[in-house]
């Protein structure tokens, strides 16, 4: 019997030469007022949500643009809809587009009808704005159903980006496992599906945005300690594995908090051997094409 494994990372070996010693990849959630609509919220919360396609993708790309950085953005068909010149802007710039649901749904809450159809309708739009199928997949929340990764593989996508099972490394997300207080756990097996780890600390929103049990209202410094530190760490044992950042367009793009996300990228580029790319190259890399 083969034995049980929590996963496989998908990058073990140190790098050949010809492979950056670390990728960074800036990933942007470009939620805009998606979120906000379907809740029904009042006034000021559309606002905020404004504020990401009014201003803050604005100053994200100049950045980007400044610094030669091509980047990946998660983006709820309703944002591609609602601001198709952002959308395109971000095309033009070299960036890749991937998937964030249609509203910014929790599709934990979702029949599996319901999450098929979002995805199909998001995948096709993606398609049609972008020129080429999506690759990637992002759960609003970063909140899963118990098959909302197989309905994603089943949907086209090639790889998600809202598990923890890993830091710098990709692995093959399993399907079906079973986890009871009788049975214990039993493990599924892994697909063909590729996961790009995420974690709570290296997201702009706990750390700037108000919610339940914070005040959401970090001072930069912190926050850029934290990334950085993950940085150089990630430089030092993660040879040829993956950095991923997460930020907003309407939290990242207040001006305090664009001068932190500079500094990071200043820090990033003063270590030997690392670079900033897309996902979807990156995955297509380290799964051989």
């Amino acid at each position: 019997m083969r034995p049980a494994v929590y996963h496989r990372p998908m990058t073990t070996q140190p790098p050949s030469p010809d492979v950056p010693r670390l990728t960074v990849a800036l990933t942007i959630d470009h939620d805009a007022i998606s979120d906000s609509v379907r809740r029904a919220d009042p006034p000021v919360k559309l606002s905020h949500g404004e504020f990401g396609p009014r201003v803050g993708a604005p100053r994200i790309l100049a950045l980007l643009e400044r610094r030669g950085i091509a980047s990946t953005w998660f983006v709820p068909g309703h944002t591609l809809e609602t601001f198709p010149e952002s959308t395109a802007t971000i095309a033009a710039g070299g960036h890749e587009l991937a998937s964030h649901g249609w509203y910014h749904e929790d599709f934990s809450e979702l029949t599996d009808d319901e999450q098929r159809a979002i995805l199909s309708r998001s995948f096709e739009a993606l398609e049609r704005v972008a020129g080429v199928p999506p690759a990637g997949w992002r759960a609003p929340y970063w909140a899963l159903g118990e098959r909302t990764l197989e309905l994603v593989e089943e949907a086209g996508f090639r790889y998600d980006s809202s598990l923890m099972g890993d830091d710098y490394a990709l692995y093959r997300v399993r399907h079906s496992d079973r986890h009871t207080t009788a049975g214990g756990t039993r493990w599924g097996p892994e697909s063909g599906l590729v996961e790009v780890p995420v974690y709570w600390a290296l997201d702009d929103w706990p750390h700037f945005e108000p919610g339940p049990g914070r005040d959401g209202l970090s001072a930069p410094s912190k926050v850029l300690e934290i990334w950085t530190d993950e940085l150089r760490y990630a430089h030092e044992h993660a040879p040829g594995g993956l950095l991923t950042v997460t930020v907003h367009p309407e939290c990242i793009g207040r001006g305090h908090r664009m001068a932190m996300l500079e500094r990071f990228i200043d820090a990033a580029e003063a270590l030997d051997g690392v670079v900033f790319d897309r996902l979807d190259r990156y995955v297509a890399g380290a799964a051989g094409g």
